[in-house]
């Protein structure tokens, strides 16, 4: 038994996690399994991973038809965006735009208008200054992805990306008869929710949005590391725009991705090697991919069935420190 898997069923013994999932892929090898109450089916609420998996490889498909570019104003595709001229989508993509990091709290079954809202948000620095973690600007992506193509985010993602790249339980609003399969995430009002995304904001804009409401199994989401993995492998998203988009631009940030510049990021321990992308889950989802040792990562638990105050980030670093251990030491 390697130290990680002995590690996870530690946390799952002492009640810190409910299950999970993991998927590891370096060359030849490919180890699936999981933990707890997951199966390896288990479909997850993806959270903050849809930013990257879902947002992302829209623009970059649309950025390659030169439907637009990713020094565009936002403005040029929301006209109605009135919140600074100058931002772009780079600003948008790299958290760069000043925007707030959230809308304030509002319970899942409020009704308001999210993207209005966000169209009146105030300034918290001038673009470009500043990097703050933002979801409201991956919500104006995705919106921007919508009006570009003319579709709605998820058939338009469906059609262009996960369809292609055999992504075949990968989806926003998925379907009843899938509910029994989906890890249940927080509790509210004494019951679990189970088959609906767990971001109240996602929920208020029904379920598909840039920022979260992506659903999918760790398999899938190991066959979407692995186009990144090796690019040029692959036909569904251009090639030299994913090389592009993992370049570190500063503040450990990519285009949409975290990644290793002059630090590790935390969720990836300290080992990975420099030039490592990844993202997390508020779920408590996680993808890392590192091009230097050529291995992919995808640990998926629901840690949040436990509450907004579980230990899932703590534990992460040393989960993947375990991880690289057992491949390299």
């Amino acid at each position: 038994m390697f130290e990680w898997e002995r590690l996870m069923r530690g946390w799952i013994g002492d009640g810190l996690l409910p299950g999970a999932a993991v998927d590891i892929r370096h060359e030849k090898f490919h180890y699936r399994t999981s933990f707890g109450n997951s199966r390896a089916d288990t479909i997850y609420d993806l959270a903050s991973l849809t930013k990257v998996t879902a947002t992302l490889p829209g623009l970059l498909i649309l950025a390659q038809r030169e439907a637009l570019k990713f020094s565009d104003r936002v403005s040029r595709y929301i006209p109605e965006f009135r919140y600074d001229a100058a931002v772009t989508i780079l600003h948008l993509l790299t958290h760069t735009s000043g925007l707030p990091a959230d809308l304030p709290y509002a319970p899942r079954n409020a009704s308001r208008d999210v993207l209005a809202l966000i169209l009146d948000q105030q300034p918290l620095s001038e673009p470009g200054t500043r990097m703050v973690y933002s979801d409201l600007g991956m919500i104006l992506l995705g919106e921007i992805v919508q009006r570009v193509s003319g579709q709605r985010l998820d058939r338009f993602l469906t059609e262009q990306v996960f369809q292609p790249l055999g992504m075949k339980e990968t989806m926003f609003r998925p379907p009843p008869a899938l509910r029994d399969r989906i890890a249940p995430t927080e509790y509210v009002d004494g019951e679990p929710v189970q088959g609906e995304v767990h971001d109240e904001k996602s929920v208020q804009m029904g379920g598909i949005c840039g920022s979260a409401g992506l659903f999918s199994t760790a398999a899938d989401m190991s066959t979407y590391a692995e186009a990144w993995l090796h690019p040029e492998e692959q036909t569904v998203l251009p090639a030299d725009l994913m090389k592009q988009s993992v370049r570190h631009l500063g503040h450990g940030r990519a285009l949409g991705w975290e990644v290793y510049g002059l630090s590790p990021p935390v969720g990836c321990g300290t080992r990975w090697s420099p030039g490592t992308f990844g993202h997390t889950g508020f779920t408590g989802t996680s993808i890392w991919i590192d091009p230097v040792k050529r291995v992919s990562a995808v640990v998926f638990s629901n840690a949040v069935h436990f509450g907004r105050d579980n230990r899932i980030r703590k534990l992460r670093p040393g989960m993947h420190d375990a991880i690289f251990a057992s491949l390299f030491d």
